[in-house]
């Protein structure tokens, strides 16, 4: 029950945000904008008059002042073993949802994977604590719903920024519903869904704090988050080999480059 309020919130935020870019201005106003900057908007973030102040709220504010010093303090604080075996339990609660996802997906090795982690660190690893999974090589590797539309040719649909807890996009929130619709997502309680749901943010925050000062000096921080996250996104959606892809720009160089190896011969 937990985890569906979570995702009722979420939505409702996704909800508020594309409702308020439809009021955010007249249509003439949206047909004269979109005539002057058609040639320089990003169609991946049609809400982008939206998003940017709600970036500026979490990297400026809930970043600096709550998440930063917090992930911060725990790292440096928590016993390493206890810290190792929290995280592990939070994400052993995910192998569920995983091995369905992968099942959607048609990779049944992987989906195999995902059951034999699951019932052995559940058993054996006592609740996910520890991860004897690991030593038969089952790698912990988990899948999202979100990725299951991806395959299926659903695209990321508009990027958005979640208040205080940063990018995302309206098929990763879908995705995110459907996956707290999942046993055991379903059934666990809200102050336990918290604290798992706190463990994984802390985690996630100090993994990248060595990138951190890359976002700082960067000409435009918002771009950055989200040329990474589209990056981060493809190479989940792919499972680390996604497809190069070469713009029309750079085609043209490489055409061009290959034209005086041409004309040397």
């Amino acid at each position: 029950m937990s985890s569906a309020i979570s995702s009722y919130f979420r939505l409702l935020i996704l909800v508020l945000v594309i409702t308020l870019s439809g009021c955010s201005s007249t249509p003439e106003q949206n047909q004269q904008e979109e005539t002057d900057n058609y040639s320089i908007s990003d169609p991946r973030d049609p809400l982008e008059v939206i998003n940017r102040p709600f970036w500026t709220f979490t990297w400026d504010y809930v970043d600096k002042y709550i998440a930063k010093p917090a992930s911060e303090v725990y790292t440096t604080y928590m016993p390493p073993f206890l810290r190792t075996g929290l995280y592990n339990m939070a994400l052993n609660l995910n192998e569920p949802a995983s091995i369905i996802n992968n099942t959607l997906q048609l990779k049944f090795t992987a989906a195999a994977k995902n059951t034999g982690r699951f019932v052995l660190n559940s058993t054996i690893g006592l609740f996910g604590f520890y991860d004897p999974a690991s030593d038969f090589d089952w790698s912990g590797e988990q899948e999202e719903f979100g990725e299951v539309l991806g395959s299926y040719g659903i695209g990321d649909g508009p990027y958005i920024v979640i208040p205080g807890l940063g990018p995302s996009s309206v098929r990763e929130e879908v995705g995110d519903y459907v996956d707290g619709l999942y046993w055991p997502m379903a059934v666990i309680d809200f102050w336990p869904n918290m604290f798992r749901l706190g463990i994984l943010a802390l985690e996630k925050r100090a993994a990248i704090r060595d990138q951190e000062q890359l976002v700082i000096e960067s000409e435009d921080p918002y771009e950055f988050i989200k040329n990474a996250y589209f990056q981060n996104m493809n190479y989940k959606l792919f499972d680390g080999n996604p497809p190069i892809i070469i713009d029309e720009a750079e085609e043209a160089e490489i055409d061009a480059l290959l034209d005086d190896f041409d004309d040397i011969d």
